[in-house]
């Protein structure tokens, strides 16, 4: 992802806030919302090619960060999702961390492992899946080793 080209922020105004807050505190004011870890992540739009921003909940297995494809339960995939799907190249900033990424779902077996973990950091999620009506996916990102 180019360093230079302008990062479009979530468009619902608390996640903005709250990103807005992440980077201009360096991670120190939002990695930790509500008592939840967070991140951000930026991924590149599918159909615009825009770079996109936006705060998530994480969880880790290891080196790799876990994300929940949730939408808040709703019947349809939240667009970052759709995004990372379209280009698997992501950038992920962890605190003052900043750096990019491989995004991929998780297969049947690994989240059957992983969702676990990650519904003992938001127990929410388990009223997502039931109100979803669509396999929510399990996101499983791999840190860039060549970056």
């Amino acid at each position: 992802m180019a360093s230079q080209e302008t990062i479009f922020d979530s468009p619902t105004a608390w996640v903005k806030k709250h990103i807005q807050d992440y980077v201009e505190s360096d991670g120190v004011n939002g990695q930790q919302w509500q008592r939840l870890p967070t991140l951000l992540l930026t991924t590149r739009g599918r159909t615009s090619g825009l770079l996109r921003r936006t705060a998530l909940i994480y969880g880790q297995d290891g080196a790799n960060y876990l994300l929940v494809a949730s939408n808040g339960g709703a019947t349809t995939h939240p667009l970052w999702y759709l995004n990372l799907v379209t280009t698997p190249s992501v950038a992920l900033q962890v605190g003052a961390k900043t750096f990019t990424a491989v995004a991929r779902t998780a297969t049947p077996e690994e989240k059957a492992h992983l969702w676990p973990l990650m519904t003992t950091i938001f127990p929410q999620y388990i009223k997502y899946q039931a109100k979803a009506k669509r396999d929510i996916p399990l996101v499983i990102v791999e840190p860039d080793e060549h970056a």
